[in-house]
C-alpha cells in the first residue's frame, strides 16, 4: 500500500484509520515499519473500569490540505457506518476473541461507535475520525487491576502515535513495564516503539483506607475535646462560686476587721490588689469581700478602678488604716 506523506488517494482513502487500529494490535512491527511514511497521528485512550472493563477511544487525525483532501474525507464520513466501523468491530472482535485464550477469562466488544468530523483551527484545517467501543474483561480485576494480558500479540507503537492508560479513582500504580514515558493521572507512550506480548504490563491496587492518619486524627480530636471539657468544667465551678449566695450578716466588729485585714493587705501589696486576687488571698467569700471592699470606698480609703472585667482596688493614701467609728 503506498501512502503519501501529504495528499491522500482514492485508493487508500481515509482507511487509515482503520490501519491505524490494525498497527497497534495486528500488525508485526516488522512490517508496520516497512509503510511509506505518511500525515497523521493516532491517539489511543484506554480507560479502565473498576470490574475490568475498558472504555477504548482510537482518534485519527490528518491534516487536509487540498479540496480533494477534503473531499475524500466527506467521502469517508459518508461510507464510516455503513463500510468502516463495521470493519473496526470484525477486527476488535477478533482481537478481543484471541485474547480471550490466552488469557483464560471471557472477553467481547460492545458499544461500537464511530464518528468522523472536519476541524479548523489556527493551526490549519483537519478530518478527525473516533472510533470508541467497549472491551469486557480487559483487565483481571479484584483487590488489584492486572492490564496487559488482552495484549498477547504485542503492540506496535507507529510514530507520531500516542498511548494512553487511564485507570479508576481509588487505584494507584503498584507497577508498570515498560516505564511510561509520562505518568500523572494516566499512563502514557509515545511512538515509535514495539511491545513486547503481554506488555505494557500494569498492574494497579486500591488505595488502602488511611488508619494511621485518621487514628491520629481521631486522637488528637480527643485531647482537644478533653481539654475544652476541663476548660468548661473549670469555668462552671467558676460561676457557681461567684453565683454563691450571700455571706452572712457580720457584726460591726467583724466587718471592722475584714476591712482592716484588706487595708492591710493593700499597704504589703504597694498600695492596691485585685478585688479578685483579695477574696483569694483572704479565703473569704466573694460576697464578704464586696461587702468590706463599698464600705471603704464610701469612706474614701479606698478606690475602685475597672480594669477589663475586674476592679483594681487601690488605696487613696499608702498605709492608712480604718477609722474607729
Amino acid at each position: 500500500m503506498q501512502l503519501s506523506r501529504c495528499r491522500m488517494t482514492k485508493d487508500t482513502r481515509i482507511s487509515l484509520a482503520v490501519l491505524a487500529v490494525l498497527l497497534l494490535l495486528a500488525l508485526p512491527a516488522v512490517v508496520a515499519a516497512a509503510a511509506p511514511a505518511h500525515d497523521f497521528t493516532t491517539t489511543y485512550t484506554i480507560t479502565v473500569r473498576e470490574d475490568g472493563s475498558a472504555l477504548w477511544q482510537v482518534e485519527y487525525r490528518t491534516p487536509l490540505m487540498t479540496d480533494a483532501d477534503t473531499t475524500l474525507f466527506e467521502e469517508y464520513r459518508r461510507d464510516l457506518k455503513s463500510i468502516y466501523l463495521p470493519q473496526v468491530q470484525e477486527l476488535m472482535a477478533g482481537s478481543a476473541s484471541q485474547a480471550s485464550v490466552a488469557a483464560g477469562r471471557p472477553m467481547t466488544i460492545g458499544d461500537v461507535s464511530g464518528s468522523a468530523v472536519i476541524q479548523v483551527s489556527p493551526t490549519g484545517k483537519f478530518g478527525i475520525v473516533l472510533y470508541s467501543f467497549d472491551w469486557y474483561g480487559f483487565a483481571k480485576s479484584g483487590d488489584t487491576l492486572a492490564i496487559g494480558d488482552a495484549f498477547a500479540g504485542g503492540l506496535f507503537l507507529a510514530k507520531d502515535s500516542t498511548l494512553i492508560i487511564r485507570y479508576p479513582d481509588g487505584f494507584t500504580v503498584l507497577s508498570v513495564e515498560p516505564a511510561a514515558d509520562q505518568q500523572r493521572d494516566s499512563l502514557i507512550w509515545y511512538g515509535q516503539r514495539s511491545f513486547a506480548a503481554g506488555d505494557p504490563r500494569v498492574v494497579l491496587e486500591r488505595a488502602g483506607f488511611p488508619v494511621l492518619p485518621v487514628a491520629v486524627s481521631i486522637i488528637t480530636l480527643v485531647i482537644v475535646a478533653g481539654i475544652v471539657a476541663g476548660l468548661m468544667l473549670k469555668r462552671r465551678h467558676t460561676r457557681a462560686q461567684e453565683a454563691e449566695e450571700p455571706a452572712a450578716l457580720l457584726s460591726a466588729d467583724e466587718q471592722k476587721s475584714v476591712e482592716e485585714r484588706i487595708v492591710s493587705l493593700l499597704n504589703e501589696s504597694g498600695g492596691e490588689r485585685f478585688q479578685s486576687e483579695i477574696v483569694r488571698l483572704l479565703g473569704l467569700p466573694r460576697s464578704t469581700v464586696s461587702s468590706a471592699v463599698g464600705s471603704l470606698h464610701q469612706k474614701g480609703i479606698i478606690q475602685k478602678v475597672r480594669k477589663g472585667r475586674e476592679n483594681l482596688i487601690r488605696l487613696v493614701k499608702a498605709g492608712n488604716n480604718v477609722p474607729d467609728e
